[in-house]
């Protein structure tokens, strides 16, 4: 009886020795990795923890807007104030006043030096100009809301480690004239990003999206181009970043001056409603 019983006690060490067999990889598996090594890369040669951690941007330059292509203008003097993640301010400034006081306490322009001035907090937005301080047309918010929610910060902040996200690598491809990695970000909501890195420095190249018009239902594309990269306090910052809806450019940004981690208050990005512009 005792034997049976020790030979039923080696049989179970035994079975509890041997490992489980290890989970084929498949082609998928191996996709998905390297997709995501490519963004940790990316996120690597952006600057790494102090990318990711940075919790403030303040800019100054000139930007140009685009109507089928051509451009409205001769370009408009800017201040942009962004506290991560979802509140920005937009200072647009005269231009024999073109000045920014982003080394200043507090970073920003100061008012008699704004025409308009443009507050983004969450699902809020507002339009400051000399009549007072109005609701934003709420086709220009959900537009920012949007361009916001799928932009590079977004992706490689938030979407790469949010639960049920995707990551697909799909070749080399050319963005920008110039050669590229091409990755795409799919979230648990099943809406996607496609980004492009640059082989050799691993830096954003462009981010591309679509989505459908609410009214007339077709499919639009935009995409964001980033260049002129340059070092900021540890993060390789674009100086130069456009704008393309459906293949036209709409958008173009020149940035003279940026600062990260520069104090923000949170009331920078609140403000009271003092009329209705649609109202006599």
């Amino acid at each position: 009886m005792s034997r049976i019983f020790i030979f039923i006690l080696l049989i179970a060490a035994a079975v509890a020795q041997t490992a489980p067999a290890a989970k084929p990889t498949t082609p998928e598996d191996a996709n998905s990795r390297k997709a995501r090594t490519i963004i940790d890369q990316a996120i690597q040669a952006l600057g790494g923890q102090a990318y990711l951690n940075a919790k403030t941007k303040g800019e100054e330059g000139r930007y140009f807007t685009f109507y089928h292509g051509d451009s409205r203008g001769t370009g408009i003097p800017f201040g942009l104030y962004t506290k991560f993640p979802d509140k920005q301010r937009l200072e647009i400034l005269k231009v024999h006043s073109y000045h920014f006081l982003l080394f200043t306490v507090g970073g920003i322009a100061s008012k008699d030096k704004s025409d308009i001035v443009v507050i983004h907090n969450a699902d809020k937005a507002y339009e400051v100009t000399f009549k007072g301080t109005a609701k934003e047309d709420p086709k220009i918010t959900s537009a920012f809301i949007r361009r916001r929610e799928h932009s590079l910060d977004a992706v490689l902040r938030h979407w790469i480690n949010e639960p049920g996200v995707a990551f697909f690598y799909e070749g080399q491809a050319v963005a920008s004239e110039k050669p590229a990695e091409q990755v795409s970000v799919t979230n648990g909501k099943n809406d996607s990003v496609t980004l492009y890195f640059d082989v050799t420095t691993h830096l954003p190249i462009k981010t591309t999206y679509t989505w459908r018009d609410p009214q007339d239902k077709f499919r639009n594309t935009e995409e964001e181009v980033f260049d002129n990269y340059k070092p900021v306090q540890g993060i390789m910052t674009p100086h130069s970043i456009t704008r393309y809806l459906n293949g036209d450019m709409s958008y173009q940004r020149y940035i003279n001056t940026v600062i990260f981690n520069n104090e923000l208050p949170d009331n920078l990005f609140e403000a009271n409603i003092t009329y209705d512009p649609y109202k006599k």
